[in-house]
């Protein structure tokens, strides 16, 4: 799926929103991805992660899928279902932690090879964390997969990184945001309506 049929694929779910946002980092931006938008419908899910998987080739030739929670969860779960892989989920390590451990029993052999996947790539966090909590056991990351990179590819976690969409999405800090500028209505993303979709 070339990146501008999976943006229309996300335009289309009403998943890319336009308004007046605040980022999990704080920072504000006028366009927004809302990956439930997506992540709820299974069909585009699978769909979505089909594409993925073709776009990988051979770094999606692993013995594991591992994805942090929420959507990266959802994201290794059917990716590892596509390939008739397990699946392992990368968790905070406590509430309020940004650390993140494996848990749940999950045993996991050493130099086992891992596809590390998430949905959007904004500050790398997560991924980082997923990365830090697969050290403890000793296993070989092919690939770090996204559905959307905002970044345009800025960040280098060490494994290629590989996107159905790479873009970089503008964003200000709050203090030089024109849109506050302009009186637009702030939207936190996730605890209010969202503004519509891009059409």
């Amino acid at each position: 799926m070339p990146q501008e049929t999976f943006i229309e694929l996300l335009r289309e779910v009403g998943a890319l929103k336009q308004g007046h946002f605040l980022l999990s980092s704080g920072r504000h931006s006028d366009q927004y991805v809302e990956k439930f938008d997506l992540l709820r419908q299974p069909q585009a899910t699978e769909e979505a992660c089909r594409q993925l998987i073709e776009l990988l080739g051979p770094l999606a030739d692993v013995e594991l899928v591992v994805g942090p929670t929420t959507g990266g969860i959802l994201l290794a779960f059917e990716m590892g279902r596509q390939q008739g892989l397990p699946a392992a989920y990368s968790e905070r390590a406590e509430s309020g932690s940004n650390a993140r451990v494996i848990k749940r029993g999950t045993v996991i052999r050493p130099g086992t090879s891992v596809l590390v996947v998430d949905d959007i790539l904004t500050t790398g966090g997560s991924v980082w964390a997923t990365l830090a909590s697969l050290e403890v056991h000793d296993v070989d990351v092919r690939a770090v997969a996204m559905l959307v990179d905002r970044t345009a590819g800025q960040i280098d976690f060490g494994p290629p990184l590989v996107s159905l969409a790479s873009f970089a999405i503008e964003s200000w800090p709050a203090d030089q945001c024109p849109l506050c500028a302009e009186g637009v209505p702030l939207v936190k993303p996730g605890t209010t309506d969202l503004a519509p979709s891009v059409t």
